[in-house]
Formats: structure tokens, sequence, C-alpha cells
């Protein structure tokens, strides 16, 4: 990403209310399917500046990869933590067999060889290990956001599944979420696109809204964990690695 997309994460991420309630939907779907021993260890893919650290830190031993130095610097500040650089797939040396998690929390569309990714880090599973991602869905809802923020795609429900089984997973849990919002974002981004505004819709709102947008998205963290919805903003996986 940008530099200037960095620290305008850095500035919203923890108060804003996309990042605050994804993180409550992440740890619904840790605990309801996952539900990692006590002292798990976990690695995040893509930290970015580090917001989901103290989250993950609730269920094990943390670490963390991001090819960003001045976010992984950041990351480091807030964390504590001693972060791994390099980039997916072959510029990251793991141990294999190490990991009761790996997390891709809106990692996966920024990176070109998504499948290797995914190989590559099945074997960096423990025996018992999962896979918890989430992405963007829709290739249609494409904008000047995902441009701003490099992604290199859109998942649909059928592309990410091939992917991740292509990868020698098998698929625990699958469901889209950020549903109740979806009809807002499609006419904000249908409005951005016919005024061809070029811009991130990631601006903070006023402290009103941004509480109830946060309510209303969080409030999926109690179906997500357990349902399959069938659309949304975005798309979350639950995956184990094949005996093979």
């Amino acid at each position: 990403m940008e530099r200037h997309t960095y620290e305008r994460m850095a500035e919203i991420d923890g108060e804003h209310w996309w990042f605050t309630a994804r993180r409550r939907i992440v740890a619904a779907l840790i605990e309801a399917q996952v539900k990692p021993k006590p002292g798990a260890r976990i690695l995040e893919v893509g930290c970015g500046t580090g917001s989901n650290l103290a989250m993950l830190q609730r269920y094990g031993r943390v670490d963390a990869i991001e090819p960003d130095g001045p976010a992984r610097a950041l990351a480091e500040r807030r964390s504590g933590l001693s972060i791994q650089s390099g980039l997916l797939p072959d510029g990251v040396t793991l141990e294999d067999g190490a990991y009761d998690l790996i997390v891709l929390l809106d990692v996966l569309e920024h990176i070109p060889d998504d499948a290797g990714t995914l190989d590559y880090l099945r074997s960096k599973l423990a025996p018992g290990g999962k896979l918890l991602l989430t992405v963007p869905a829709s290739p249609w809802l494409w904008s000047a956001h995902d441009v701003i923020h490099h992604h290199q795609r859109r998942y649909t429900k059928d592309t990410l599944t091939r992917v991740v089984e292509g990868a020698g997973f098998r698929i625990r849990h699958r469901t889209h979420f950020n549903t109740i919002l979806f009809p807002v974002v499609v006419a904000l981004r249908a409005a951005n696109k016919l005024l061809k505004r070029e811009a991130a819709d990631d601006a903070m709102p006023s402290p009103l809204v941004n509480r109830i947008l946060n309510a209303t998205f969080g409030a999926e963290s109690h179906w997500v964990a357990r349902r399959s919805l069938p659309f949304g903003v975005s798309l979350g996986v639950v995956a184990e690695p094949l005996i093979r």
C-alpha cells in the first residue's frame, strides 16, 4: 500500500467502526471455529500497523510478519514484539509445524501469488492447526478503494474456495460478512463511480455515526461465527490442512 494509506490506517484503526467491528468478528471466529489451546502459537501474516496484535494475544503467543518498514516499526512500538520482514511466498523463513493458528486479515488480496502463499503456510501449521483469513468479496464492487489499497483482486465464494482447497486445505467454516451494511456500501461505491471520486472510502465519520456503524457491523459477530451468510462486503474462511 502507499505510505499515506498506512499512515491513515494508523490514525484511525483504534476507533474506526470497520476496524473495531472486524476485530470482534475475528475474535468470534477464533472462539467458535478455532478454539485455540492455552499457550497456542499464533502467526499474523501482514500485520500492518499492528492493530490486531493485542486482540490475537488474548489467545496465545503471537508472531507477525509485515513487509513495509515504517508500518512494521509502528507495529513493534505498539506491541513490543519483534516483527519479521519479507514477502510471501518466497521471501520469508518460518519454522515447519510451528503454529496452531495462522491469520491473514485482508491480506491475501494484496499478494500476487495467493495460491503459492497458502501452500507455503500450510506446512507451517502444527497438527490440528487452523488457517483463518478474511478478504474483500464481490469483484463487481471493485472501486478506487481497491486501487488505492493495491488489491490484486476481490474474491467470490467459489474463487476463494478454489484457492484455499487448491493449496491443500479443507474448509471448516466459510461465510460472507459486513452483510447488514452491504446495501449502503453498494450505494456509496456506485455514487463514487458516478461522480468519479477517486478516493478510499475510509473517512472517519462523526462520533455518533461511528458508534452506530460499529454496533451494526459488530452485531454480525453473533451470526458469522456459526452461520454462513449468503452475501456481504467481505468473506471469511477457517480451514485446516488436508492430511497428505
